[in-house]
């Protein structure tokens, strides 16, 4: 038996397709790598010679595992295809022949913080107000320039007398001036001056274009236009051109993805042979139905239309909570209750959602329940860096004798306080047996600070005034004035990069957990909340075994798959987002969400779930989303709406003082498990001091100390391999050995 045969008819076609342009239109879990995998077996078993054959693909994790498959399926010769990504490609061909640039071919690759020196340096060069444009939003300006392959010259040409672009040309020209005179590229560089090199240099582009006779491109809906000119300046010769891609999958614009380099191809490649591959390997036919009739709303699409020869399986179930926090425990329960059928492992699951900011409440009751889980594509909430630059704040004002806090953010937004004069802060500290805070608020007295100590004065001024709101504020209030006080918000908005757009988010999602804490708590304290966070935190820290629930954003799930996904947040304004309902060019930006949606939806193998909240905390403000337009465009055929048992209850009374009930219960409870230990202080313990323990996590330990507070037991127990831990009874559910 031949290995083709074991490819379904359209697979086929488009392996034994060799000669001129293909386009193969590849849809979710249809077996695409497959197909470029056995072209390349069946290119050489023609007689071409594996140095003559090219796949290229984005990651170093996908051409690490297409070399792998490759070597597997071909043997012999396999290792003399070029397999590797478009920057790696670029450097070794940069390294022989760069010089013609005017380059050394020993130039360096400078990564994000290579340029940020450079950027810096060009700013205080040109006088630029970094204040207006900060050096990130600079270097996003450029990036994008230079996927467009749009040059320094042309950003000034197409200014028109607009002062600002002029001036943000002006700034490129310079980078580029010092790049070069530092004898380094930035990654952008990597792919323009390749295409530089073939556009000048004929004579090396004929020379590849004779290397690589056969090329492949893997993931094509993801490119830029300066890849596809470097794309199409490859096969300008022999045509032997094939590109695999979905352009429903095209979810990476903010990176620079051009959707229309697929859309296109055939305008571009008039004789090119269009096959595409509609038959899933992966999910239920009811999944890829739903998946169907939401992205055919598109129209900036190619008509195709996924099918399977799996069985029907169970409809899409749709639920819509009362909050954020109902939503998040359901789903926990809903993972727990299956888990504890063994009808599944944690690892079978995956919670997916448009933004960071919204894993926080996932990450808490996961906590809570002692179920491990795996954050994918981003740091633990409580370890981003703009969380922990207010929390930072937070503890200064609480406890000034926190001189982690207060070092983190003397300087956060930037005043001017170098490391010699802090220096000299902590040794004055030190000699007179004070914190280093109490140092600060003495620095008028501290010799040899000169004019620091003039701009140390505004901190502590802030720090005390802040301290003292809270006699008269809200938690809320007081930390939405302090954002506000420092800039850190407006410095943010300033950079203009999706980055800092996901770290305002992330900081809008912890003024709601703020509001929701305050809101719960009985007498509730700047003190209490910063426990509480710092023992989520805490406990959030360890490691996982392999065996956990994945936590990501849909745009981090793309190329996975798990057989049962959660889509939380299905409300207009989260997803689709206010900036895609609201954005420049509504249609685009909005077709691109309906894209994320189907690969989030693509993601389940067996069953899936969407789900919304009729209310939501965003920026510690209670807000009233519909339900998002992609869940109504799904047929009632394929979906099975289920209520909650007691949403109906619920929904009848205020609603922010249920939802702030709701907050209380669900932070301190967790649903669908068997009765805890401690199910109230009253109750009390079954251990006390020197009984040996079990910790879902940190495993077996020693109970040193039970401090009895106003409403639970606090234990501090020795682990075996955790050290000493400071853990609530009710969150630690700790069993006697």
């Amino acid at each position: 038996m031949s290995i083709y045969d074991t490819l379904n008819p359209e697979q086929k076609e488009a392996v034994l397709h060799t000669e001129g342009p293909l386009l193969i239109l590849a849809g979710a879990g249809s077996g695409k790598t497959r197909v470029l995998i056995h072209r390349i077996a069946w290119l050489m078993e023609q007689g071409v010679e594996p140095w003559n054959i090219m796949a290229i693909t984005f990651t170093n994790k996908a051409a690490g595992e297409m070399r792998q498959r490759v070597n597997n399926l071909v043997g012999f010769g396999a290792e003399s295809v070029w397999v590797a990504t478009f920057h790696s490609t670029c450097v070794r061909i940069l390294r022989r022949y760069i010089g013609f640039l005017g380059f050394d071919t020993t130039f360096s690759i400078y990564d994000t913080d290579d340029q940020k020196t450079v950027m810096k340096d060009v700013c205080k060069r040109l006088n630029i107000d970094t204040k207006i444009y900060k050096e990130r939003y600079l270097l996003s300006v450029i990036s994008k320039a230079k996927d467009e392959l749009i040059s320094p010259l042309e950003m000034e040409m197409s200014a028109q007398g607009d002062f600002q672009k002029k001036r943000i040309a002006e700034v490129y020209r310079e980078y580029q001036a010092q790049l070069r005179r530092n004898n380094a590229l930035d990654f952008d560089d990597l792919i323009v001056k390749t295409v530089e090199l073939f556009q000048n240099c004929p004579e090396v582009l004929d020379s590849y274009q004779e290397r690589f006779r056969y090329l492949m491109v893997d993931e094509y809906q993801d490119t830029n236009t300066a890849q596809f000119k470097l794309i199409s300046l490859l096969a300008g010769k022999y045509r032997n051109l094939c590109v695999v891609g979905d352009d429903d999958q095209s979810i990476y614009k903010f990176r620079g993805a051009n959707i229309h380099n697929i859309l296109n191809f055939e305008q571009v490649f008039p004789d090119a042979k269009v096959i595409k591959l509609e038959q899933n390997y992966r999910s239920t036919q009811n999944i890829l139905n739903t998946a169907n009739e939401v992205i055919r709303n598109n129209y900036g699409r190619k008509d195709k239309r996924l099918w399977t020869e799996n069985e029907e399986g169970s409809p899409i179930v749709f639920r819509q909570f009362l909050n954020g926090f109902e939503e998040a425990e359901n789903i926990i329960g809903d993972i727990s209750s299956r888990v504890g059928k063994r009808e599944a492992d944690y690892q079978d699951h995956a919670i997916l959602y448009r933004t960071n900011a919204q894993s926080r409440l996932f990450e808490e009751k996961l906590i809570l329940a002692g179920i491990p889980y795996k954050l994918i594509g981003g740091v633990n909430f409580y370890a981003r860096k703009e969380i922990k630059d207010v929390l930072a704040y937070l503890k200064t004002i609480d406890n000034g004798k926190d001189e982690v806090a207060v070092r983190r953010i003397i300087n956060i937004p930037k005043r001017g306080i170098g490391a010699t004069t802090l220096n000299r802060v902590g040794d004055y500290a030190g000699a007179y047996g004070i914190s280093f805070y109490e140092a600060l608020l003495r620095a008028e007295e501290i010799p040899n600070l000169g004019r620091s100590g003039g701009k140390i004065r505004p901190f502590t001024v802030l720090i005390q005034a802040m301290g003292s709101k809270l006699a008269y504020m809200s938690l809320t209030d007081m930390t939405k004035e302090l954002l506000d006080e420092t800039g850190y918000i407006r410095d943010l908005e300033n950079e203009g990069t999706d980055e800092a757009k996901s770290r305002i988010e992330n900081i809008d999602e912890l003024l709601s957990k703020i509001a929701a804490y305050e809101e719960s708590a009985d007498e509730p304290s700047l003190s209490e909340f910063l426990e509480e966070v710092a023992l989520v935190a805490d406990i959030d820290s360890l490691e996982e075994s392999s065996n956990y629930v994945v936590l990501m954003t849909l745009h981090s799930a793309k190329g996975l798959e798990f057989p049962y996904v959660y889509m939380a947040g299905m409300e207009e304004g989260i997803f689709p987002s206010y900036m895609s309902i609201n954005g420049d060019n509504p249609t685009e930006e909005l077709e691109e969400e309906r894209r994320l949606c189907y690969v989030g939806i693509t993601r389940a193998k067996k069953e899936l779930m969407l789900t919304a909240a009729r209310q939501r905390m965003i920026r510690g403000e209670t807000m009233f989303n519909a339900v998002s337009r992609f869940v109504r465009e799904i047929p009632q055929e394929y979906l099975e709406v289920k209520k909650n048992r007691d949403s109906t209850a619920k929904i009848p009374s205020v609603q922010k003082q249920a939802a702030w009930q709701q907050s209380k219960e669900s932070f301190r409870a967790k649903p669908y498990e068997t009765q805890p230990l401690v199910v109230n202080k009253a109750s009390g313990l079954d251990y006390t001091v020197g009984d040996r323990v079990r910790h879902i996590k940190f495993g077996e330990g020693t109970v040193l100390e039970i401090t009895e507070g106003k409403k639970d037991y606090e234990v501090k127990v020795e682990f075996d391999t955790a050290g000493i831990k400071r853990l609530f009874a009710s969150f630690a559910k700790l069993r006697k050995l």
